[in-house]
């Protein structure tokens, strides 16, 4: 992509398959914004709200003709000295929203994080709860309010795209039945209970060398070890589901993480997709840089992070409030940002 300034107008020049689109001109014009509404403090218990003291507004970058869906965002700037506010106008049949990894775990699905000392998700059950309660209470309304307005409400899992879950999930080669999904459930809570879930305790020995002890301490007692010691032989090999917290249709699509990025953006090429509301976990790691993440989806859309429908991961906390306000700060370089508040079908298109 080039950029080309010419007396404070900015004409962008994307490329697509190989061909140079047509480019429209976009007057780069910011007005100081004076006592604005807050950014992001709609759900103090799970965001800080972002503080900035310029605070700028600029036209809307994308304006679709006979838009339905309002979607306001920003971005930061050091250069501008401060955030940059626009609106845009998007049709709703061309926008995905995303969800991602939306683990099912301990929940009644039945995939547990390993005893004594295991990892999985936020990395304990208490810090994997209250992502669950984030879920219910934030991202499932935004998903129900969306859907049948959008072209897809999605969910991207770790993993290949196995002969269970594609039973119980509609996915980019197959919509199963009902009756398929019935008996892909069952096979799935079985295999999920089948499995034994622990793991070994913490160790109460270790062997520290008398020259670099800090070294050999934290190389046999490292703070994240989500592997066989702790989590067990084959905890990373279930076929992980979509989080109970969530409303799942039989319509929504399931990404598989496995198959990688290309698959991805071909199916959303193919249904028309031009822009993606992104949500999901975790905003410091998987968001950004799985298969459905921001990384590689800005390279082929017009991507929304969906801040507050988003949790990073927090440790040495109990509460994700700052991480993930810092996560979403430093993504807001090179991304816009938005929030479920300001996320609006217009009028005559609410569900």
């Amino acid at each position: 992509m080039r950029l080309f300034f010419v007396w404070g107008v900015l004409l962008i020049c994307a490329s697509a398959c190989g061909q140079q689109s047509e480019t429209v001109p976009y007057q780069n014009r910011l007005q100081k914004l004076h006592k604005p509404e807050p950014i992001l403090a709609d759900y103090p218990q799970y965001f800080e709200p972002i503080v900035e003291e310029n605070r700028f507004e600029a036209p809307a970058i994308v304006k679709d003709e006979n838009a339905d869906l309002e979607v306001r965002a920003w971005r930061f700037s050091y250069n501008a000295r401060g955030i940059i506010e626009m609106p845009n106008s998007l049709r709703a049949a061309e926008t995905a929203v995303i969800m991602v990894h939306p683990w099912a775990i301990d929940d009644s699905w039945g995939w547990k994080t390993p005893e004594p000392n295991g990892v999985a998700d936020f990395c304990t059950p208490t810090k994997n709860a209250i992502a669950a309660k984030h879920t219910q209470e934030v991202v499932d309304p935004f998903l129900k309010r969306l859907r049948g307005h959008v072209a897809h409400v999605m969910y991207s899992l770790p993993g290949p795209a196995d002969s269970i879950r594609t039973q119980v999930y509609r996915s980019f080669s197959r919509t199963p039945t009902a009756d398929e999904r019935r008996t892909g459930e069952q096979e799935l809570h079985r295999v999920l209970a089948a499995h034994n879930y622990s793991g070994q305790p913490l160790p109460e020995r270790l062997q520290l060398g008398k020259s670099t002890p800090v070294i050999d301490y934290f190389r046999q007692f490292p703070g994240l070890d989500a592997g066989d010691t702790f989590n067990g032989a084959g905890f990373w090999k279930l076929p992980i589901p979509v989080s109970r917290s969530v409303s799942v249709d039989p319509r929504d699509v399931v990404i598989f993480d496995e198959e990688g990025y290309p698959p991805l953006r071909d199916f959303l090429k193919s249904s028309g997709v031009r822009h993606v509301l992104l949500t999901g976990y975790a905003t410091d790691m998987c968001y950004c840089r799985t298969t459905a993440g921001y990384e590689n989806l800005s390279r082929d859309f017009n991507v929304f992070l969906v801040a507050d429908a988003s949790l990073a991961t927090f440790p040495s906390n109990s509460s994700p409030r700052f991480a993930v306000n810092a996560a979403i700060s430093f993504a807001a370089l090179n991304q816009l940002i938005t929030q479920v508040s300001w996320v609006k079908l217009r009028e005559g298109g609410q569900p």
